[in-house]
């Protein structure tokens, strides 16, 4: 890899990061762009030649990733897990879920997860116990092998 395609791809990564920091917040193209140092149309054709898709919908992505672990762990309503992951539309939200996603967010919910749906019981509940529960890891003795649990 040469040195300019390094550069570029940090400051992709660059941007790529500062969409996963603050996607809840209003993000456009040109203040990205502006992170990665690069004009607009050059900045959207890099990004989609690194990283498989446009910068845009790599942020609706992310959204709605968040999206659906706030549907999975708790009973927040819809409407606020559509503002809570940064759409300012219920209707853009719902349309870009079921198209990511396969059925709308408010069926969501009553869907077996694809992903634990194979683990055993025992497993999947370590795995989505909250931090510190008893039982789980204890963050506050910090690293180190008496903590290793």
């Amino acid at each position: 890899m040469s040195a300019a395609e390094e550069d570029r791809n940090r400051r992709l990564l660059r941007a790529r990061d500062a969409i996963d920091r603050r996607f809840t917040e209003s993000l456009d193209v040109d203040a990205l762009a502006a992170v990665a140092f690069m004009g607009r149309a050059h900045f959207i054709r890099e990004f989609k030649k690194v990283f498989g898709e446009t910068p845009h919908r790599y942020l609706q992505r992310r959204r709605i990733e968040r999206a659906m672990t706030l549907l999975r762990t708790t009973d927040t309503p819809v409407t606020d897990v559509c503002m809570a992951v940064g759409f300012s539309s219920l209707g853009t939200f719902s349309r870009t879920f079921t198209e990511v996603v396969g059925v709308p967010p408010s069926s969501y919910r009553g869907v077996p997860d694809p992903a634990t749906g194979f683990v055993p019981t025992a497993f999947r509940m370590r795995w989505t116990r909250p931090v510190g529960e008893r039982g789980g890891r204890d963050v506050s003795r910090g690293p180190g092998p008496s903590a290793a649990g």
